[in-house]
């Protein structure tokens, strides 16, 4: 987006509207007690570009608490609820009211609020800008009471977020610090017409939400790869030798390197897969990995390394291929204008980022392209991603002593664990629809306010599990939503996944084996599911067949299915053992 005009972006945001008809939307209300149309489109282009159908609707000017009826079957909702219109003119009347008055105004507020929040309490997810004076007191000296207003609202708003699954505040401040309050609020429109912020605030407030709407539709990036000489570090390795690279505060260029590393410590404890891609010795880089004393980024952040002095491309494809994730995953970052361009004219799915000739910029740059791995929430999956795909190398290492596949999985001494409707692994179940490509049947994606509401249901299950074996735990991998019909006797399944980790260990045909049962046990005498095809779950495209279920209708990119409980046959799988309950 950045370049076009205005114009220029209705025009293409109505051309990718129109290729993208047919396809599913996403629905978001925006709800404002100022003028914010031309938020509409502006928020919806990126999205399409980055292939998300966003339909924005607004809602009518100051009529909040109304419009919370009205749209909150929207995916997600957008507030608009800027201090300066809670009443006319409160910038500046506010800081002549009595304390009384304020009270009274803040309790008034806060009453709505509440009832806005309960009108949205089952919508999916909720987006509500936090209150602000920035645009009108930047230049006050100290606070006053319309500063107070601001805060006492925003606290009212953070007790609110904690309690409520579906909301994430929205910090506009930061959103005007990075471009300036002078840049982002235009007061001849706000006089004339209650209009308070300019096309470019409107650029920079997609920018910053973009990224959790991303994440939450599964577009969110999976894996940073790094170069190593003058990216990593100040220097060249083959070069400069062991003594001479720098990424150290003891240097002011060493200062930089020093801090790339610890942001990139800092995604992998995040569930970001850190990995290293450079021309060089392997040998030279690993003991520089483990042994050299500035290093922050060791072995435990990174997940995969391809150092030799192959292709970049190339090793970029092996990486994503070893990882089990698409090229569109992968964030590529190096110094080299050469390396950039091929990665970029040979393999345009992988966001390749170049070094900053600026070395200064360079933080600021992969802060900002962070964003671009934003999961709303920290699993204990995130946290021991890098050790369990380094856990995966050992596993892979070991399958040659064996004559075939069966006995290799036997050896694994694999575990699953089942939990029925688990409230406190609704984060997790979330992430894994809003992550989960290859193994994923139909491939909804769901907030956690939207898996909340699920196991809240007296007719809908929310069946998932985890997996372990002798080299570690895999985590919560795998979820499976039944709903239940009109007719007692029968479901469907909504959702059928599983974390590509593990993949080709038959962990989906043993947990059909508990799941058959569970379901006959609560009455069910037939099911019903769906397939639906998308760019990177071929693989599962007849899963349903192989576990008995019988064709009902199919299209080139849709088949519905039908098992009668009764003639299922499990395969009894003898390596793999099933324990009812959560596995910590």
């Amino acid at each position: 987006m950045a370049g076009l005009s205005y114009s220029e972006i209705l025009r293409e945001n109505a051309l990718l509207g129109k290729s993208m008809e047919g396809t599913p939307a996403y629905t978001i209300a925006v709800l404002s007690n100022i003028v914010v149309a031309q938020l509409n489109a502006i928020f919806e282009h990126p999205l399409r570009r980055a292939g998300i159908h966003a339909r924005v609707s607004s809602g009518d000017y100051d009529n909040i608490p109304q419009d919370s009826l009205k749209f909150r079957e929207a995916d997600l909702v957008i507030v608009f609820w800027e201090a300066c219109n809670i009443r006319p003119l409160l910038q500046a009347r506010a800081n002549v009211m009595e304390a009384v008055e304020i009270q009274d105004l803040v309790s008034a507020v806060k009453a709505e609020i509440d009832f806005v929040l309960n009108n949205l309490s089952r919508t999916s997810l909720v987006f509500f800008n936090q209150f602000s004076s920035m645009a009108f007191n930047h230049h006050v000296i100290g606070r006053n009471n319309f500063d107070r207003i601001c805060e006492e609202l925003n606290a009212h708003l953070t007790a609110k977020e904690d309690a409520c699954s579906n909301l994430f505040l929205v910090d506009v401040e930061k959103i005007l610090a990075s471009m300036s309050v002078s840049k982002a609020v235009d007061f001849r429109f706000f006089y004339s017409s209650k209009s308070l912020y300019s096309i470019e605030f409107f650029r920079a407030y997609a920018d910053y939400c973009g990224a959790i709407i991303q994440s939450v539709a599964g577009k969110a990036r999976k894996a940073l790869i790094f170069d190593c000489d003058n990216t990593l570090w100040k220097g060249v390795l083959g070069e400069d030798g062991f003594d001479g690279i720098e990424m150290s505060a003891r240097s002011k260029a060493g200062a930089i390197f020093e801090e790339i590393q610890q942001i990139a410590v800092e995604l992998s404890r995040k569930g970001v897969l850190i990995g290293l891609c450079s021309k060089n010795n392997l040998d030279d880089v690993n003991h520089v990995i483990e042994n050299h004393p500035d290093a922050c980024l060791r072995d435990a952040s990174i997940a995969i390394k391809r150092i030799n002095w192959e292709d970049k491309a190339s090793n970029l494809a092996a990486i994503a291929r070893d990882l089990n994730i698409g090229l569109n995953s992968l964030v590529f970052i190096d110094d080299s204008d050469f390396e950039i361009e091929r990665v970029r004219s040979g393999m345009p799915e992988v966001l390749a980022v170049r070094v900053p000739e600026s070395l200064h910029d360079y933080p600021e740059l992969l802060r900002k392209t962070s964003r671009l791995f934003y999961s709303g929430v920290l699993s204990k999956e995130d946290a021991e991603r890098g050790a369990m795909y380094q856990r995966e190398i050992e596993r892979k290492a070991g399958i040659s002593a064996f004559q075939n596949v069966e006995e290799y999985l036997a050896s694994l001494q694999l575990g699953v664990s089942i939990a029925i409707d688990e409230i406190r692994d609704a984060p997790r179940l979330a992430q894994l629809t809003q992550k989960t490509n290859q193994f994923n049947l139909t491939t909804k994606r769901y907030t956690e306010a939207d898996i909340r509401n699920f196991i809240d249901s007296r007719s809908d299950s929310v069946v998932s599990f985890s997996v372990a074996d002798k080299f570690g735990g895999y985590g919560l991998v795998g979820l499976c939503i039944v709903c239940r019909g009109v007719d007692a006797g029968s479901a469907t399944i909504d959702t059928l996944l599983m974390s590509c980790r593990t993949i080709g260990r038959n962990i989906e045909l043993a947990f059909f084996d508990f799941l058959i049962p569970f379901m006959k046990d609560a009455g069910i005498e037939a099911v019903e599911a769906t397939y639906i095809q998308t760019q990177k779950n071929n693989q599962v495209i007849d899963f349903y067949e192989r576990v008995g279920f019988q064709t009902m209708e199919s299209t080139q990119t849709v088949r519905n299915y039908r098992l009668e409980l009764d003639v299922y046959q499990p395969r009894n799988l003898h390596y793999i053992s099933i324990r009812y309950g959560n596995q910590n």
